[in-house]
C-alpha cells in the first residue's frame, strides 16, 4: 500500500533518483520527471500528493511551473516542495510567496525529506 505519490523533477539524473532511494523503502510512490514540461503532461492524467520540484531547469523553470499549478484549483492540495541549491533568505522568501510549501536544499539528506513531507 502506498503511503502516498511523489513527482520528482529535476534535468539532473542523479538528483532525480536520490528521493526515489529514500521514499521508495518507505512505501511511498515515485515517479521522475526530467523537465517542468514532462512534469505538466504526467500530471494531466496522474495526480501526486507531493511535487518535489528543482529551481533551475531548462525551459520552464521551477517557479514558472509552481506558479502555473498554483492557479489551478485541482492542485490546491498538493504540496509542491522547492529542491534548490539557492539558499539566500531573499530567495527563499520569494519561493513561499509564489506558492512553495517547503524548500530543501540541495543535497537533500534523507532527515529533511522526510520532515519536508510531514512525517
Amino acid at each position: 500500500m502506498s503511503r502516498g505519490h511523489v513527482i520528482v523533477v529535476d534535468d539532473n539524473e542523479s538528483n532525480r533518483l536520490l528521493p526515489g532511494l529514500f521514499l521508495r523503502p518507505l512505501g511511498y510512490s515515485v515517479d521522475e520527471c526530467d523537465s517542468a514540461a514532462q512534469a505538466l503532461a504526467l500530471l494531466q492524467h496522474q495526480a501526486c500528493d507531493v511535487l518535489l520540484l528543482d529551481i533551475s531547469m531548462p525551459t520552464i523553470s521551477g517557479i514558472d511551473l509552481c506558479t502555473q499549478l498554483r492557479t489551478e484549483k485541482r492542485f490546491d492540495t498538493m504540496r509542491i516542495i522547492a529542491y534548490t541549491a539557492h539558499a539566500m533568505p531573499e530567495e527563499i522568501a520569494h519561493l513561499e510567496a509564489v506558492g512553495f510549501n517547503k524548500i530543501l536544499l540541495k543535497p537533500i539528506r534523507s532527515h529533511d525529506l522526510l520532515k519536508a513531507l510531514h512525517i
